[in-house]
């Protein structure tokens, strides 16, 4: 098989997915179809008519039927007018009714990814397929695949209706034809590629844009703006050039059009001119065929561009369905929906790399367990692997070898929704949306009422910081919670770990970023949040982890010590021990 038959078929692939998603709607769209044919029959009616009108009626001077045949000719007009309308309404219609469902598609398809595909796919790739691509293949319905069905079958029936008027005619009109089709697919060809690096470069300008403007306080800092405006002027230049490319194609084609479409005129008459006189031609043919001339050229004209339209509605379509294809969700195949769960938790030589290569694995043989209703604290230097084990507990990601188990079963035998209901993950830098406190906290699940949410914030103390906040709890939090300073928005995240009253806990260097000020009042929500639950804490100030029963100590994704902390802090040279000298011991003093 051929390059080109590949792509062809694999074109007609898309086309029969796409048209599987008007399932649905097969009514309205068996309805524009028909319209179609009815419209393609009425186009031609109204020349038709005209020539009977000069033929049979002005020639003769029969002014009555004149009259007749004018009246009739306005009643197609009119029924066409109503008929056209309803068909173009109903093709954008099926086309946004397709791009509504299959947006909720694909964003409850994003919902369920394994964060390995965030993890290496630019935050603009995906907006641009959700938003941008998605509303291009509204086009395929709009003004792709239906209306190219209705300007096919009004050609047809054009040259039909001229052949069974005067074939002779008919060839020497057609004549120039061949020229029109040979420029329509250069044109076709041209405006592909160009449309092709327009949707390339879309998506780069998304991926530059948010990673700016999320990271716009790093630039300002650095002083960094005018690198960053000459690389957006350098992005937006190349997305500037390829569409004048496009323009440049538009600009040479519909001319060469008008040019042929004129010579076709011209010929035509002179023919057809000379046929009425040798009385081969008739004045009604004469008089109709220029609007038959019209009627042919105007819709090739414009079916070069609904093809290159189709053609980047099918790009795009594919580019969606191949995001709809990603298979790197969770396999969620567990049966275990408890209500409840005791918190046991325990790794046995578990081994992880995120490239799928153990030799680049980030965990080595990790192994350690925890008692219901205990504390563990990890500890490590950067890069060590704290996090990855909380990520793999959670299910982010899956584990290579080894087990991980929940009340001594395995961690997959769990419903993953279920499991993730009864856990609960405060980090670094808490994720605030933009909506209200109360939105933020009960992150819009309607079985928590605002009464829980007021009873866990006076339960970590958060409940008077909130009240001196503009409206309390209907306070409208910004984008990213900006406003908020990071112990307030800390604060908040506590609140909403509470209120989903978890049985295992994770905190992610909970503390990391706060004030020694704020740092009591953090320190005080923790002491609430951990009691009586299962935690898992992973902090760098060992101030924070002062009630953890046991201490992991991991270096270079290995686990160094493990142990109650008086334990390790008497093994001398340990890990553990150093760390902790270095944070309360003064030097000299221990």
């Amino acid at each position: 098989m051929t390059e080109s038959s590949s792509i062809a078929s694999g074109k007609v692939s898309v086309l029969r997915r796409l048209a599987a998603l008007a399932r649905p709607y097969r009514g309205v769209l068996l309805l524009t179809v028909a319209l179609a044919i009815v419209l393609a029959l009425l186009a031609i009616a109204r020349p038709k008519l005209l020539q009977t009108m000069v033929d049979n009626h002005v020639v003769v001077g029969d002014v009555s039927g004149m009259g007749q045949v004018a009246l009739l000719i306005a009643l197609v007009l009119l029924v066409e007018v109503v008929f056209r309308y309803v068909f173009l309404y109903y093709t954008d219609w099926i086309g946004q009714m397709i791009v509504r469902d299959l947006r909720v598609r694909v964003f409850n398809h994003v919902l369920r990814l394994n964060l390995s595909y965030f993890d290496r796919t630019p935050v603009g790739q995906s907006t641009t397929r959700t938003i941008n691509d998605i509303e291009a293949i509204n086009t395929v319905f709009a003004e792709g695949s239906i209306t190219i069905l209705a300007d096919l079958l009004a050609l047809a029936a054009v040259v039909g209706i001229m052949f069974y008027t005067s074939w002779k005619l008919t060839l020497v009109v057609l004549s120039v034809f061949p020229l029109l089709l040979w420029g329509s697919y250069r044109f076709k060809e041209s405006v592909r590629h160009s449309y092709e690096k327009v949707r390339t470069h879309i998506a780069a300008m998304n991926s530059f844009l948010q990673e700016r403007l999320s990271g716009m306080r790093t630039v300002q800092v650095f002083n960094a703006e005018e690198q960053e405006a000459e690389k957006f002027r350098q992005i937006n230049r190349a997305y500037t050039q390829a569409n004048l490319r496009s323009i440049l194609a538009y600009a040479i084609f519909f001319p060469v059009v008008d040019l042929i479409s004129a010579l076709s005129l011209g010929l035509m008459v002179w023919y057809g001119a000379r046929g009425v006189l040798s009385e081969e031609v008739t004045l009604g043919t004469l008089v109709a065929f220029p609007l038959y001339i019209s009627m042919l050229y105007r819709p090739v004209r414009m079916l070069a561009d609904k093809f290159n339209t189709l053609q980047m509605g099918l790009i795009a379509a594919e580019r969606v369905f191949h995001l709809l294809e990603n298979k790197s969700t969770a396999t969620n195949t567990g049966t275990l929906r408890p209500q409840r769960l005791r918190g046991e938790v325990e790794f046995e030589n578990v081994s992880f790399s995120y490239t799928g290569h153990l030799e680049e694995a980030v965990l080595k043989n990790v192994s350690f367990r925890i008692e219901p209703g205990d504390t563990l604290a990890i500890v490590g230097s950067t890069g060590s692997g704290k996090t990855t084990i909380i990520s793999l507990l959670s299910r982010f990601y899956e584990r290579q070898t080894g087990y991980i188990r929940i009340d001594g079963r395995d961690l997959r035998d769990y419903d993953l929704y279920a499991l993730r209901r009864r856990m609960a993950v405060v980090l670094q830098d808490p994720f605030l949306f933009s909506g209200s406190v109360l939105q933020n906290i009960t992150l819009r699940d309607p079985s928590i009422s605002e009464v829980q949410v007021i009873e866990a914030a006076k339960t970590i103390g958060a409940h008077d910081f909130i009240l001196r906040l503009p409206g309390a709890y209907q306070y409208p939090v910004r984008e990213r919670g900006q406003a908020l300073s990071m112990g307030q928005r800390q604060l908040i995240a506590f609140v909403r770990a509470l209120v989903f009253n978890p049985d295992i806990l994770i905190l992610d260097e909970a503390t990391s970023s706060i004030d020694p000020e704020t740092e009591g009042v953090i320190q005080y929500a923790i002491e609430r949040l951990i009691a009586r639950r299962t935690s898992i804490i992973i902090a760098h100030r060992l101030s924070t982890i002062r009630h953890a029963k046991h201490i992991l100590v991991l270096e270079r994704g290995e686990v160094r010590e493990f142990g109650p902390p008086d334990q390790l802090l008497a093994i001398e040279g340990g890990r553990y021990r150093e760390l902790y000298e270095k944070q309360f011991v003064p030097a000299g003093s221990w």
